[in-house]
């Protein structure tokens, strides 16, 4: 099934979009060019430090960020935590065999990467994040602060639309951990997704124990065959 690499060829070049459109079919709703860059500038008009543009990543822009930066940190966000709370359907999952992709929801902490932007070039990398993760608008984007070995920095950080029809709250692991194993698109399996997050916390030093607990539920439910 998988066959689709998320790179930012395939962003720009429209091969991601066109994917998730064949799966999810005409009467998905999606972002238009114009929200998405109508969203870019909002963002940034909402910058604590107007060129200094720093982003977060908790799920596979840590290990696939597919944008262009100047810097990068580990990090450590407050008021939100990392959780699988979003369907995936056209990506690393199908309707026949549906994943679940991370989000941020409200409360705890997150542990993750932080990367800085080059001023000049903010509003086309942040274009590229954006038909990234907010092609369906799963997201809600806000400013937050990240803890850095270098110090305290504005960042955007992608969180749960509550009100989107992918959002599903309240799962139990041992759920999740199903839908993690079985779940598989034209992007691979979820249960990939899910071990390369886990791998490269740990290669930053980074421990989240519920993702390697449920690392192991997964592994123990057949999804590293």
């Amino acid at each position: 099934m998988a066959g689709l690499k998320l790179t930012r060829e395939s962003i720009l070049d429209g091969t991601l979009h066109a994917s998730v459109r064949a799966v999810l079919g005409p009467d998905a709703r999606f972002a238009t060019d114009a929200e998405r860059r109508a969203q870019v500038q909002a963002i940034l008009a909402r910058a604590p430090r107007p060129g200094r543009i720093w982003v977060f990543a908790f799920g596979s822009l840590i290990w696939n960020p597919a944008f262009h930066f100047v810097e990068r940190r580990t990090a450590r966000i407050h008021g939100f935590h990392r959780q699988f709370c979003l369907w995936s359907r056209a990506g690393r999952g199908s309707p026949e065999r549906p994943g679940l992709m991370l989000s941020l929801e409200s409360g705890g902490s997150c542990n993750g990467v932080a990367y800085r932007l080059e001023r000049r070039e903010a509003a086309t990398e942040l274009d590229v994040i954006w038909r990234r993760e907010m092609f369906t608008m799963s997201y809600r984007p806000v400013w937050t602060t990240a803890h850095t070995p270098g110090g305290a920095e504005p960042a955007i950080a992608f969180s749960a639309n509550r009100e989107h029809e992918r959002y599903v709250p309240g799962l139990e692991d041992q759920v999740i951990a199903r839908y993690l194993a079985t779940g598989a698109g034209p992007m691979g399996r979820c249960c990939d997704y899910l071990f390369d997050t886990v791998a490269h916390l740990r290669q930053l030093g980074i421990r989240d124990r519920r993702l390697e607990a449920l690392e192991v539920r997964v592994r123990a439910h057949g999804g590293a065959t």
